[in-house]
């Protein structure tokens, strides 16, 4: 069984959308989490998320766009998750307040575990500099040979004798100083894992959230990869 590993897309459309062309055909799209949040398509993410049957758990930007509470953002992400909240409709809202904290799925006798931050809160960020020890206890913690998560926008793949913690960087919003919009393509039962990044238009987004009257920050982070 293939499958494809995306995280923190951001409501990132364009990056989205080259990505989904290069997953091309597998049998499921898992998602970490961030659906939306700092980039200017919420809903046509939403949307594409629907009809390509992705599964995905809730992100913090996720959850604050349901709930209102930005107490934890810095003023940049704190408006564009107020900017969002009022471009989607209240269909999408109950989208993504359905979303689940945890999602773990079983390939034969391989058990997949995803979540957003940690298995402890979206919040929390695991790192590829997070100390051995602290990942082998999420991994026994969710009793799972694959541990996904998302949050830091960094590509990770650690593996231990308990089982192996993967994040696959982020599709809308890379922070490891490479542009480039970032996914994974994984086989549970050979273990498998393998790193893609895609070129997209930077510009056209950057434009686009220009127009909007979001930071111009977010439109310059975007050609940095950080």
């Amino acid at each position: 069984m293939e499958l494809a590993l995306i995280s923190d897309v951001h409501g990132n459309l364009l990056a989205l959308e080259r990505v989904l062309e290069d997953i091309g055909d597998v049998d499921l799209i898992l998602s970490a989490g961030d659906i939306v949040g700092y980039n200017p398509y919420p809903s046509e993410v939403i949307k594409l998320f629907r009809e390509h049957n992705v599964r995905s758990v809730i992100g913090n930007h996720d959850r604050a766009v349901v709930t209102g509470d930005v107490s934890w953002f810095n003023p940049f992400a704190a408006e564009a998750v107020e900017w969002t909240q009022n471009q989607l409709n209240k269909k999408e809202i109950e989208y993504l307040s359905g979303l689940e904290d945890r999602l773990t799925i079983d390939v034969g006798d391989v058990r997949v575990t995803v979540t957003h931050g940690s298995p402890r809160s979206v919040e929390e960020y695991v790192c590829p500099t997070t100390i051995d020890i602290k990942l082998r206890g999420m991994i026994s913690e969710v009793e799972s040979k694959y541990l996904v998560l998302g949050h830091t926008h960094l590509p990770m793949r650690k593996e231990f004798k308990e089982g192996v913690v993967l994040n696959p960087g982020s599709v809308g919003q890379p922070r490891d100083q490479d542009e480039r919009a970032a996914y994974c393509k994984f086989n549970p039962t050979t273990g498998e894992c393998k790193l893609h990044r895609i070129e997209y238009d930077i510009d056209r987004v950057a434009e686009k959230i220009r127009k909007e009257g979001l930071a111009e920050k977010l439109a310059r982070r975007l050609y940095q990869g950080r």
